[in-house]
C-alpha cells in the first residue's frame, strides 16, 4: 500500500486543491450557462445547490504561438532527437518469454478453463493485412497474414478458411515466407513493421515443417519487428530475415540476420546502429548471392514519433550477406530519409525500384492546389494576410470562414473589433488553427518519391517528378511497399492509401482501387505465371483480382476486425457497438455465428478509425460514436436525428488535445448527461450538443511533438455517486473530483510514474473502490501495472501479483458480484474472484490476441470482449457468481440445475427407430476440486435410482471430469428403445383409438415424465446432489 493523495499545481490557480475563483472568462454567456448548469445538476443529482457548491474551472494557457518552445517543423532531426527521444531501455525479452510461459502455465492449470468463448463476428469489414503468400504449385491456395489477426490460409480462394497461429507467443506478424512443394514449410516473422499506434512487438522468427500445424520459435526473440524474411530458392535453409528492432526503445537485435542451417544458428551480416533496422529485403531471382537490403532508422514514442534519420539507406550484398555497398548515387540521404521498400524485376532482375518516404520539407508547399474558389478566405491564404488586409475581407466571407473552425460566438464583426483593438490579430488566430487529424493529410513533406535503377543498383533515377501526395500524405512510415511485375519491367505498383499503378516505368501513376477495395495497402501478390492474377491485402482485408487490378473482388469471411472498444445495450437479444481501426464503428447481434449468419447483420454505424461509443439504453437506439482524435457524434438510430457532440475550444483558449481514442461516457445516473475527455474534462446535459468545461488541463502539458500527447485516456463516473468522477492521462496524471468538477485532487502520484493510464474504472459496489491499470506498451516495457484502492485514492494496493508480463488494457469489475473483477491485456483475459488478490486465466477458445476493451452484459451475464484482431467474443460468465471459497474448498458441488420441460418427441429425435434417443437431457455445471471420472445418478422422489451413467461431455462423450468448473449434461433417457422386426409389425387398426397409435410406440425409448428428481454426482469417493425438474408441458 501507498500513500499516493496529492494537490494539483497550477500557474493558472496555485498550489493546492483546483478550487473555484472568480473569474471574468465566467461573464456574459458563461454565467448564464453555469447558472443553467448548477440548475440542472441539482435536479439531477437530487441536491440542493447550496449543497453541491458547482463552479467551473476553465485554464485560461498562453495561445500556441506565444509558446517559447520551437515548433516541430522548426527543428533539425538531431534537434528532434535530442528533445524528444531519450533513450529508453525496453523490458529484455528472457522477462517476456517467461511471462509467456507463465501465461500458459495459468492457462492449463485455471479451473474456468471450460468456460468456452464463442467469436460472433463481425467479418464483413476485414482487417489489416501485412502479407500475401501463394504456394508454389497450387492454383487455390492463400497464406494470408494479418497485423495483429494471425496467420490463415485457404486451399479454395477464400471460400474457407483455417487459422494457424494462435497459440503462440505473439499473434503479431511482420512477414511471412514459404518454402518447400505447396508451401509446407513456413517461415514467420513476428511484430508488424508498421510502426503503427498498434504495431505490437513480436516475440522473433517461427518455423514451421508441417504446413502450420505446429511452429518453433528459431530466436531473434529481441527484434520486436520483422520488415522482411527472403528463402534461397536454391536451399531452403537459407534464410536472410530484416529485423527492424524495437519500436518504443532502441536496441542492438536488429539489421539483416542470416541462417544458414534452417534457423538453428542466426548471424548477423548488417548493423547500422542502435536505432536503425531492416525495413525490407530483396534476393535476385536468378542469383541467390545478391541481395538488397533497406535499412530505417526510426524510433517511436507516445508523444513524437522521429520516421526518419541519416542511418537510413540502401544497402546491397554479391556475396550471400558477407559485405555490403551502401548505394548512394541518384538515392536521397540524411537526416531526412524514412522509410524504404524494394521490389526487383524477376524476369529483368538489373530493374530495381525502390519507393523512399522523403521527410524534407516539401517546396512550394504555399502553392500546391487547394481546390477553393477565389474570393474565399482560407488557412493557407490567411497567412499571407495583413492585419489591415483582414480587416477589408466583407464579413460573409469573413463569416464562413470562422464558421468552419472557430466557435459560433466569433463573429466577423466581433473578430474585426478585436484586431482594431490590439487584442487579436493575424498571427494570433493562426495559432489557434489546426487540429491532430488534419495534420495527417497536410503533407509539408516531400513524401512518396520512386526510384528506378536498370543497372543493378550503381545508379539511380527518380521516375517522376510530379508529386504523389496522396499516396503517403505523411505518414510514409505506415506503408513503404512497391511491385514490380514478374513480366514487365515498366509495370510497378505502390501501395500507400490508394493503390497505384504505372505503365510506363513509374512517369505516371493512376489509382486502380475500385469498388469494395478498401484504403491503406500493405501487402500485394502477383503470379509470376500470370501476373494479371493478384491479391491485395489492405486495412480492410482482401481483394483479389484476376485482370491486373482493372476489377477487384471482396473476399470478407473472415472475423478478424481490429476492436479498440466495445459497448452494448439492452435490447432483446442485446447489440454489440465498439470501434475498429479504419473500420468506422459497428453493430451487430449478440447472436452471430461467423459462417452462418448473415454478415450484413453487423452494421456500419460511425467511420473513420472507430473509437469510444455510448448508448443511452433507454431506447437502444440513441448512439454517440467517435473516431479518431475525438471526433464525435449523436445519432437516433431510428429517428434520424444527429448532431455534433464533440467540445471545442471558446474563442481565445488554446486548442484542446484529444486522445486517438477519446474517452467519454454517459452517466449512469442520467443518460442525458455525457462526460468527455480531451485534456481537460467537459459536461453535457444534453449528450453532446452542448458542452462546459469542469476542469482545467489534468495533464502535464509538455512539450509536443508530431503526436498529439497530454490527452485524457479514461474517465469514469462513480455509479454510486452523482459527480464522483475519476480520470486518467497518458502522461501518467490521475484524478479525482467529489464535487461533480468543482474541485480536483490528483492521486496515485507514485503508481508507475508517467505510465500511459489505460483504464481507471470506479466501483459499481463500493463507493470508494476504484480500479486503476497503467500500461509500459510505449516504452516496450511488457509488465502488468494494476492497483486498487479502497478509500477513493488516498492509499493503494498493487493487485498484480499473479499476472504474466503482458499490458493491461482494461480492468472492470462484474456487475453483479463486488469480488469478480476482469482484466484484458494484450495477450487476453483474466478473471479474479477476490478483487484481485488471485487471478486465473480465461481461455476457452480464445486465440493470443490483444483484449482492448470488456465489458460484462448487466442482464445476461455475457463477457464480451472487443479484441484488436479477432472481433467480438462472449462467453457466459454468470456462473463464477456461484463459486464461493466455500465451494472452492468442497471436492464435488453442484451448481442450480435449470428445469425442462417434458417433450414426448424426445422419442422421436432418434436417427432410426430403436436408437437411442437424442433430446432430453439436463445441462449441469459442476465443481471439481480434483480431476476424475464423474459418475451421475438420477433418484426419483422415493428415493430409488432411475439411471446411473457417466456424465458426458461434448458431443455425448464422456465427460474427462478436469479440475474446477465443469459443464455436462445427464441424459434423461431410462430405456433404449426394442429392435423393430426384420419386417416391421403387422398392424391392422380397426378402432379410431388404434389408428391414431403410433405402432412403434413401444419399440421407441422412454424418458422421465414430469416429477421432481435429484441428481447424485460421484467422483472420487465423494459426492453431491442437487434437485431438478421436469415440469409437465403446458
Amino acid at each position: 500500500m501507498s500513500d499516493s493523495q496529492g494537490r494539483c499545481d497550477s500557474p493558472q490557480f496555485g498550489t493546492g486543491m483546483l478550487t473555484a475563483t472568480s473569474n471574468s472568462f465566467y461573464s456574459g454567456r458563461r454565467a448564464a450557462a453555469l447558472a443553467e448548469t448548477r440548475a440542472e445538476e441539482s435536479r439531477i443529482s437530487g441536491r440542493t445547490e447550496s449543497a453541491m457548491r458547482i463552479c467551473l474551472l476553465l485554464s485560461t494557457l498562453a495561445l500556441a504561438f506565444l509558446s517559447p518552445v520551437p515548433s516541430l517543423s522548426q527543428l533539425s532531426k538531431k534537434e528532434e532527437l535530442e528533445r524528444f527521444h531519450k533513450p529508453v531501455q525496453g523490458m529484455s525479452a528472457s522477462v517476456r518469454m517467461a511471462g509467456y510461459e507463465k501465461r500458459l502455465t495459468l492457462e492449463a492449470g485455471s479451473p474456468f478453463r471450460n468456460i468456452r468463448f464463442r467469436c460472433v463476428g463481425p467479418e464483413i469489414q476485414g482487417g489489416r493485412i501485412v502479407d500475401i503468400e501463394v504456394p508454389d504449385g497450387t492454383r487455390s491456395s492463400l497464406l494470408v497474414a494479418f497485423a495483429t489477426g494471425g496467420l490463415w490460409r485457404t486451399d479454395n480462394m477464400g471460400t474457407t478458411w483455417t487459422s494457424l497461429f494462435d497459440r503462440e507467443s505473439a499473434m503479431t506478424i511482420g512477414d511471412i515466407a514459404l518454402a518447400g512443394e505447396g508451401g509446407t514449410t513456413l517461415w514467420l516473422g513476428s511484430g508488424e513493421s508498421n510502426s503503427s499506434r498498434t504495431s505490437y512487438a513480436g516475440t522473433g522468427v517461427f518455423k514451421s515443417t508441417d504446413g502450420g500445424k505446429s511452429w518453433v520459435n528459431t530466436g531473434l526473440h529481441e527484434s520486436h519487428h520483422i520488415g522482411r524474411i527472403v528463402v534461397d530458392p536454391k536451399n531452403a535453409d537459407r534464410v536472410f530475415v530484416a529485423a527492424v528492432g524495437h519500436l518504443y526503445s532502441w536496441n542492438d537485435e536488429r539489421g539483416i540476420y542470416r541462417t544458414t542451417d534452417g534457423g538453428k544458428s542466426w548471424k548477423r551480416v548488417l548493423f547500422v546502429d542502435n536505432m536503425t533496422g531492416g525495413i525490407d529485403l530483396a534476393m535476385d531471382p536468378t542469383n541467390s548471392n545478391v541481395l538488397y537490403a533497406a535499412m530505417w532508422q526510426r524510433d517511436r514514442r507516445a508523444w513524437n514519433f522521429l520516421e526518419s534519420g541519416v542511418g537510413s539507406g540502401l544497402y546491397k550484398s554479391t556475396d550471400s550477406g558477407e559485405t555490403w555497398t551502401k548505394l548512394r548515387t541518384g538515392l536521397p540521404e540524411g537526416e531526412y530519409l524514412g522509410r524504404i521498400g524494394i521490389s526487383i524485376c524477376a524476369t529483368n532482375p538489373s530493374t530495381v525500384y525502390v519507393v523512399v518516404d522523403n521527410q524534407a520539407p516539401a517546396p512550394g508547399f504555399d502553392r500546391q492546389d487547394e481546390g477553393v474558389p477565389s474570393g474565399e478566405l482560407t488557412e493557407r491564404r490567411l497567412r499571407f494576410l495583413t492585419d489591415s488586409q483582414l480587416l477589408e475581407i466583407p464579413d460573409d466571407v469573413l463569416q464562413r470562414f470562422l464558421s468552419q473552425t472557430f466557435p459560433p460566438d466569433l463573429t466577423a464583426a466581433r473578430l474585426k473589433a478585436m484586431v482594431r483593438e490590439g487584442t487579436m490579430s493575424v498571427q494570433k488566430l493562426l495559432g489557434m488553427l489546426g487540429d491532430a487529424n488534419a495534420d495527417l493529410f497536410e503533407a509539408r513533406i516531400q513524401g512518396a518519391q520512386l526510384y528506378r535503377s536498370d543497372d543493378g543498383g550503381a545508379s539511380w533515377k527518380q521516375t517522376t517528378t510530379a508529386r504523389l501526395d496522396s499516396l503517403y500524405n505523411t505518414y510514409g512510415y505506415y506503408f513503404g511497399q512497391v511491385r514490380v511485375s514478374p513480366t514487365d519491367p515498366d509495370t510497378v505498383f505502390l501501395l500507400g492509401v490508394p493503390i497505384m499503378r504505372s505503365t510506363d516505368g513509374g512517369r505516371s501513376f493512376a489509382s486502380v482501387g475500385g469498388r469494395g477495395v478498401h484504403a491503406d495497402h500493405h501487402a500485394l501478390w502477383i503470379d509470376p505465371r500470370w501476373p494479371d492474377r493478384v491479391a491485395l491485402g489492405n486495412d480492410g482485408g482482401l481483394n483479389l483480382s484476376w485482370d491486373g487490378g482493372r476489377t477487384w473482388q471482396k473476399v470478407n469471411n473472415l472475423p478478424v476486425g481490429q476492436f479498440t472498444t466495445i459497448a452494448v445495450d439492452m435490447a432483446q437479444p442485446y447489440r454489440i457497438y465498439g470501434g475498429l481501426q479504419d473500420n468506422g464503428t459497428m453493430r451487430g447481434p449478440s447472436t452471430y455465428v461467423p459462417g452462418a449468419s448473415d454478415p450484413w447483420e453487423w452494421e456500419d454505424i460511425g467511420g473513420g478509425d472507430g473509437g469510444t461509443v455510448a448508448i443511452d439504453v433507454r431506447d437502444n437506439e440513441t448512439v454517440i460514436t467517435s473516431s479518431q482524435f475525438g471526433f464525435t457524434s449523436g445519432r437516433n438510430r431510428k429517428t434520424g436525428e444527429s448532431w455534433n457532440a464533440m467540445p471545442r475550444p471558446q474563442f481565445g483558449e488554446s486548442r484542446l488535445r484529444y486522445n486517438w481514442v477519446t474517452p467519454f461516457l454517459l452517466s449512469p445516473h442520467h443518460p442525458d448527461v455525457l462526460y468527455y475527455g480531451a485534456n481537460r474534462v467537459y459536461r453535457s446535459f444534453n449528450q453532446g450538443r452542448s458542452y462546459l468545461a469542469i476542469s482545467p488541463d489534468l495533464t502535464k502539458n509538455l512539450p509536443q511533438g508530431d503526436v498529439p500527447y497530454g490527452t485524457i485516456k479514461s474517465l469514469s463516473e462513480s455509479p454510486l455517486a452523482f459527480g464522483v468522477l475519476y480520470v486518467g492521462t497518458d502522461d501518467g496524471r490521475v484524478w479525482r473530483s467529489s464535487d461533480s468538477g468543482a474541485n480536483w485532487i490528483e492521486i496515485g502520484q507514485s503508481l508507475a510514474p508517467g505510465k500511459w493510464v489505460s483504464r481507471i474504472a470506479a466501483s459499481a459496489h463500493r463507493r470508494d473502490c476504484v480500479y486503476l491499470a497503467k500500461s509500459g506498451y510505449r516504452e516496450d516495457d511488457f509488465a502488468p501495472y494494476l492497483w486498487r484502492s479502497d478509500d477513493g485514492g488516498t492509499t493503494w494496493r498493487d493487485i498484480s501479483a499473479g499476472l504474466p508480463a503482458e499490458p493491461i488494457n482494461v480492468v472492470a469489475e462484474d456487475p453483479v458480484s463486488p469480488d469478480i473483477v476482469f482484466v484484458g491485456t494484450d495477450m487476453g483475459v483474466f478473471v479474479s474472484l477476490d478483487r484481485g488478490a488471485t487471478w486465473e486465466a480465461l481461455e476457452g477458445g480464445l486465440p493470443h490476441t490483444p483484449v482492448h476493451d470488456l465489458v460484462v452484459h448487466p442482464r445476461e451475464g455475457d463477457l464480451v470482449l472487443g479484441t484488436h484482431g479477432r472481433s467480438v467474443w462472449v462467453a457466459s460468465v454468470s456462473v463464477l457468481r456461484s463459486v464461493t471459497p466455500e465451494v472452492r474448498r468442497v471436492p464435488v458441488h453442484i451448481f442450480p440445475i435449470a428445469s425442462v420441460v417434458y417433450d414426448r418427441m424426445w422419442a422421436y429425435r432418434t436417427g432410426g427407430r430403436g436408437a437411442r434417443g437424442s433430446g432430453g437431457s439436463i445441462a449441469v455445471t459442476y465443481w471439481l476440486r480434483s480431476a476424475g471420472s464423474v459418475t451421475a445418478t438420477i433418484m426419483d422422489s422415493q428415493g430409488r435410482a432411475v439411471k446411473s451413467e457417466p456424465i458426458t461431455g461434448e458431443g455425448g462423450r464422456p465427460d474427462p471430469g478436469e479440475h474446477g468448473l465443469n459443464f455436462g449434461r445427464v441424459s434423461l433417457q431410462i430405456s433404449e428403445g426394442r429392435p423393430i422386426p426384420p419386417g416391421g409389425i403387422d398392424w391392422k387398426p380397426t378402432t379410431l383409438q388404434d389408428i391414431l397409435k403410433d405402432p412403434y410406440e413401444d419399440y421407441r425409448p422412454k424418458y422421465l415424465g414430469p416429477g421432481t428428481y435429484r441428481l447424485v454426482l460421484e467422483s472420487g469417493g465423494s459426492r453431491a446432489e442437487a434437485t431438478f425438474e421436469v415440469r409437465a408441458p403446458n
